[in-house]
């Protein structure tokens, strides 16, 4: 059974899937092995995960309440 509210091709499936990838990255700028590995590079395709880790660091406390009004939204709401 596939749920709607996780497709990408809504809204909601857009945002949540925005905010999982800036968590997953910012989560990965703390490892160090994957650090140098991933994230090394600043231009290019491989530049959006350091810019989402980066986004991910130093707006932690918005991506934080963000996740949390997404996931009320979606368990009480939808």
């Amino acid at each position: 059974m596939v749920c709607s509210s996780f497709t990408v091709y809504s809204f909601d499936g857009i945002l949540v899937f925005g905010l999982l990838f800036i968590c997953t990255c910012a989560y990965l700028k703390k490892v160090p092995r994957l650090n140098s590995w991933l994230l090394s590079e600043k231009k290019g395709v491989w530049g959006v995960f350091y810019k989402a880790a980066v986004i991910g660091t130093r707006l932690h406390i918005a991506v934080a309440a963000s996740c949390v009004c997404m996931a009320f939204y979606l368990i009480f709401l939808k």
